[in-house]
Parts: C-alpha cells; sequence; structure tokens
C-alpha cells in the first residue's frame, strides 16, 4: 500500500515545510517591523508578507483534500506532479507579494489553475470508481475496447 501513496506523501511533506517556512517569514517581519502579536497592521511590507502568508495556509487544506483525493482515486504520480506545481506556484505567489501586490497576480492565477485541474482528476476518479464499483461499468475497458 505504500508505494500507492508515498509520492502523495512527499508532496505532503513538502507542503508542511513550505507553510512552516511563510510562518517563519512573518515571524522574522514582525521582529523587523516591530509588530508584537495579535496587531496585524503596520506598514505596507509588512502586510503584503502577512496576508501571503495567511493566504496560502486558508489554501492549504483544500490543496490537500484534493491532492490525496486525486492521487488515490486518479493517478498518484500525476497528482504528486500537480502538487508540486502547485507548492511552486505558491512559493512564487508568496515572494512576488512581499515584493510587490501586483507579483502576486499570475502566481495565483497558475495556482487556482492546478487547484482546477485536481479537481477534475477527482472528481473524474471518484465517478469512475462509483461507476465500476456500484454499477459494474468500467469506463476503461470501454474506452480501450
Amino acid at each position: 500500500m505504500l508505494d500507492q501513496i508515498h509520492l502523495l506523501a512527499a508532496v505532503t511533506v513538502l507542503g508542511v515545510l513550505e507553510q512552516a517556512y511563510f510562518l517563519l517569514q512573518v515571524i522574522y517581519a514582525r521582529r523587523v517591523f516591530g509588530i508584537s502579536p495579535p496587531k496585524i497592521s503596520g506598514p505596507p511590507e509588512f502586510e503584503r508578507i502577512f496576508r501571503a502568508q495567511v493566504n496560502s495556509s486558508e489554501y492549504f487544506p483544500i490543496f490537500l483534500a484534493l491532492l490525496w483525493q486525486a492521487g488515490l482515486f486518479f493517478h498518484q504520480g500525476l497528482a504528486a506532479a500537480l502538487g508540486l506545481l502547485y507548492l511552486y506556484a505558491r512559493y512564487c505567489y508568496f515572494m512576488g507579494y512581499r515584493a510587490s501586490s501586483s507579483k502576486r497576480l499570475a502566481p495565483i492565477y497558475f495556482s487556482t489553475g492546478v487547484l482546477w485541474i485536481l479537481i477534475a482528476a477527482s472528481a473524474l476518479g471518484i465517478l469512475h470508481f462509483f461507476l465500476s464499483h456500484y454499477v459494474g461499468l468500467n469506463i476503461l475497458q470501454l474506452l480501450t475496447a
């Protein structure tokens, strides 16, 4: 069974490490700009870093759920590759947002596109499972026949 989920697990660990990095960047920015918790406002430079981290953490559970569903029901390798693309796009988003609010746009659109692909892969995989398990209809056999 582990050979069916090892890539998903690796991408999950990378994602957790990325989230930790973003959090550390907020802690560092708090020290640089002298903003103690629970304050969340300050210079625009701090607010951009803070918003980038919060936004990334808001999307992280959605990403994880889709990564694992697509990997388990559709294809582990494709889901893991898409997961790596998503994490890279999120990193570009964070770094772009910290520089300027306009530099966050292209990476956020790209990462959203990756999420939509993961949604489609998840939905197709789950639909295939339901049809083959409950209806006895194997779409893959029909397509290859």
